[in-house]
């Protein structure tokens, strides 16, 4: 990632500019081609990026993972939290992982693979062809959630207060479009048997509302509505 006066460092997305409009708009006009894998690739997209922190700080990472009734998805970690620093003027800027191209690998000839044979190119494809997508991290120094509508964030960040600095993560709950989900059958069988091709990664699958229809997991629904009732911004059904 580039960096810029104030902002951070590293090479994985660049901090000059905090949404790619351009880029965006070129993942949804090219929606077929980027979400070809339908929801159960958005999920790999997620979790490669749960992989990756796991990789980063030695250890075995834990994950979340929650189909939803209405077709949402959750996924939460528990590693460090997205990278977040502060600007001159003392406000929060997080790494622009939703809104920018990842520079490792969106239209890298050479991007990795993700366990369903589809190429990784990054958490913008998650977030620009679809409703809408809540991004919370916790760090040690503090937590933040945003709401992002087609990729462009919606709300600033909103601070979490009252988090235990032990509990680190990233929680990443959205809302793909119909069309989407209708390209590949997402199973919870499926899932575990692509996510056995992370080592550093130990998912764990929550109930799949969507078979029981027994509505949403309470814990993550509770972060939706925080983000939605503080930012004033409803949830588009």
């Amino acid at each position: 990632m580039d960096s810029s006066p104030g902002y951070g460092s590293g090479s994985t997305h660049g901090w000059a500019a905090l949404v790619d409009v351009g880029h965006l708009d070129h993942i949804r006009r090219e929606a077929q081609v980027f979400a070809a894998g339908g929801t159960t690739h958005l999920i790999l997209e997620v979790l490669a990026y749960a992989a990756d922190e796991a990789g980063a700080v030695g250890a075995t990472g834990q994950c979340l993972l929650t189909l939803h009734a209405d077709g949402s998805v959750t996924v939460a970690d528990n590693g460090r939290g997205t990278d977040t620093v502060h600007d001159p003027g003392g406000r929060p800027v997080r790494k622009p992982v939703m809104a920018t191209r990842d520079l490792r690998f969106f239209d890298h000839p050479d991007a990795e693979q993700l366990p369903d044979g589809r190429p990784r190119r990054g958490m913008s494809v998650v977030a620009a062809p679809i409703r809408w997508l809540v991004h919370t991290n916790r760090r040690r120094d503090g937590a933040w959630m945003q709401r992002y509508e087609r990729g462009i964030p919606v709300t600033d960040l909103v601070p979490i207060p009252d988090v235990e600095p032990e509990h680190t993560g990233t929680t990443v709950h959205f809302m793909p479009e119909t069309a989407i989900r209708a390209l590949f059958d997402t199973t919870a069988a499926g899932l575990r048997e692509l996510t056995t091709a992370w080592p550093s990664l130990a998912p764990a699958l929550g109930p799949d509302h969507r078979r029981q229809q027994a509505g949403l997991n309470p814990d993550h629904r509770g972060d939706e509505r925080s983000c939605r009732g503080r930012c004033d911004h409803a949830t588009p059904g």
